[in-house]
């Protein structure tokens, strides 16, 4: 007898239907609410899926479509409780995300700080760690991708295999990272080399981690509220991130060394020798705190890794491929061809860049310029404090007045602030004003792209309906460029400091070096913001032809729901 896949029309049973869902649909639309886009949620399915893992055939605008639901299609009770996942397994999926987003803001904000002053090498060798890191981890996403895509299944699942073997190696190689070895001749070598491995290994967590998307639940509701869930813990995993590295790190102030004129000072008095004893004893109380830090990081990072594994079943019948695997100059012959995503990644690669340079300066900023050493952690935690509480107010935002409006606002709105910082005589109270006020433009920042990426994505579907599966391919390539850009911002930064004359560790910094620091954490960042909003203004997907292009979609949808379900009905006939 064929089965009924029609949706319920009966009102008795739609309500009790509605009713039954009511509890979990609250909860999702809460956390989608909070934490939408902040992720890199792209950034991880994009990698693995790009490579033929098989996208979702419908983009994450489902995700901001309240009320809009690709489950067109009614299945038996029975197969619809077995796909139907429970709070705790979505808790579980959730907290896997955690690693990425904590080791991300502890590198982000703290490793140029932690290779100049602690670990003591030259500028231009920390800007070379800094680049070949960075620019190593854009390329290892659609790498490891590949070799994802193409992985056996285990009896453990196809991606769990990644994430298991990868996380005790790459817990290693993080905290050797900040760990200051006993030489000085191969410590260049060191933390490059690790510096490496960590991000390669990284991305074999991250990468299978976000595909597994695809194989927890072949019910695309059920993605998408398990993704809201994650979004949310990885807007956590910011915070937590920021707070213990900062505040165990900032209990121990590393020791400054005086200037020409100090030492001159220093000299004249029998108190020297004891001085510098005092100084080399204070830095290796330095080294411990930060080795404490990464050691409190790495178990994190480790009982994330060990709940995932327990809490979540991957599901062979979940993934489907739905193309074949493309290789990387066709994908970006595909993607860059599509006029609207060019110019947003163009938008977004140069407002990311303006809060890249914010975010690798502003601890140097806050340490040397503004004379607040033993501030500066607490300033960052404002800085991710205020970025956290504002993204439901963004997501509000964007919905009221659209998103080239919410670009435009939000971006512009961190501006003023900064021009404020550099101008105002060193105030602590002002710093922490300005800090909460980049924390809102930052949110906005992460989550604008997130937001606006799918709408590209269903103006190439519209555009290119027989091009089907392709849709991880602009989040990947968006990621990648994003990458590779941070490795650009945080090399150039960090060379910039070298010709400016840094002294590692000094108590004091030249005037050169103090200018530098204010245009790489103001001048640098207004321009590239500028630039980038430019650009903005020739986006061509407004409001109106985003809201055609989801009625478009949606018609294509229903046509291929009644197209499959005559083709059941009529093969059961058979």
């Amino acid at each position: 007898m064929p089965v009924n896949r029609h949706v319920l029309t009966d009102p008795e049973l739609q309500q009790q239907e509605d009713r039954s869902r009511q509890p979990e649909t609250s909860l999702d639309s809460l956390c989608a609410g909070f934490c939408l886009g902040l992720d890199k949620e792209a950034t991880s399915c994009s990698s693995a899926m790009a490579k033929g893992e098989g996208g979702e055939q419908y983009s994450n605008a489902s995700l901001l479509a309240k009320g809009e639901s690709s489950d067109a299609i009614k299945l038996p009770e029975k197969n619809e409780r077995k796909k139907r996942l429970t709070v705790c397994n979505k808790i579980c999926y959730a907290i896997g995300g955690a690693p990425y987003q904590i080791t991300g803001c502890a590198l982000g904000f703290f490793l140029q700080l932690y290779l100049l002053d602690v670990a003591q090498l030259e500028p231009f060798y920390a800007s070379i760690i800094l680049f070949v890191g960075r620019a190593w981890d854009a390329v290892t996403d659609p790498t490891v991708g590949f070799l994802v895509s193409r992985s056996p299944w285990t009896r453990f699942g196809r991606m769990m295999p990644w994430i298991v073997l990868s996380t005790p190696v790459a817990v290693l190689s993080y905290f050797l990272i900040w760990y200051v070895p006993p030489f000085e001749d191969g410590k260049i070598i060191w933390y490059l080399f690790f510096y490496c491995v960590f991000q390669a290994l990284q991305t074999c967590f991250h990468v299978p981690y976000s595909a597994l998307t695809m194989f927890i639940s072949s019910d695309q509701k059920e993605r998408d509220s398990a993704t809201a869930y994650r979004m949310t813990v990885e807007v956590l995993g910011t915070l937590i991130g920021t707070a213990v590295q900062g505040q165990i790190v900032g209990m121990v102030s590393a020791p400054c060394v005086p200037g020409p004129a100090d030492i001159l000072e220093e000299l004249k008095n029998s108190s020297h020798s004891l001085n510098q004893t005092d100084h080399t004893i204070s830095l290796q109380h330095t080294r411990v705190a930060y080795m404490i830090a990464s050691a409190v990081i790495c178990s994190i990072y480790i009982l994330c890794a060990v709940v995932l594994f327990f809490g979540v079943k991957e599901q062979k019948e979940a993934g489907r491929l739905r193309s074949e695997p493309m290789s990387f100059f066709q994908g970006i012959k595909l993607v860059m061809g599509h006029g609207p995503y060019a110019k947003l990644v163009m938008v977004f690669l140069f407002t990311s860049l303006a809060f890249m340079l914010l975010e690798g300066n502003f601890a140097l900023f806050c340490s040397y310029t503004l004379g607040f050493r033993n501030d500066f952690q607490n300033i960052l935690l404002v800085i991710m404090l205020s970025a956290t509480l504002t993204i439901p107010f963004w997501q509000w935002f964007l919905t009221r007045f659209g998103k080239k409006t919410a670009v435009y606002v939000g971006t512009l709105s961190v501006v003023p602030f900064l021009i404020l910082v550099v101008c105002v005589k060193s105030n602590l109270i002002i710093t922490y004003v300005v800090s909460f006020s980049a924390g809102v433009a930052v949110a906005a920042a992460f989550l604008l792209p997130w937001s606006m990426l799918p709408d590209v994505v269903d103006d190439f579907q519209v555009h290119n309906p027989d091009s089907v599966g392709h849709e991880a391919l602009f989040y990947s390539f968006y990621v990648f460029f994003t990458k590779f850009a941070s490795g650009v911002s945080l090399g150039v930064s960090t060379l910039s400091l070298d010709f400016a004359g840094y002294i590692s560790r000094g108590c004091s910094q030249p005037s050169n070096v103090d200018m530098t620091l204010k245009i790489l954490v103001s001048a640098g960042p207004i321009v590239l913001i500028i630039i980038g909003l430019g650009i903005l203004y020739s986006y061509p997907i407004n409001e109106e032809r985003r809201i055609l292009n989801r009625k478009k979609l949606q018609d294509q949808r229903d046509s291929e729901a009644d197209s499959e379900t005559d083709s059941a009905e009529l093969a059961n006939i058979i």
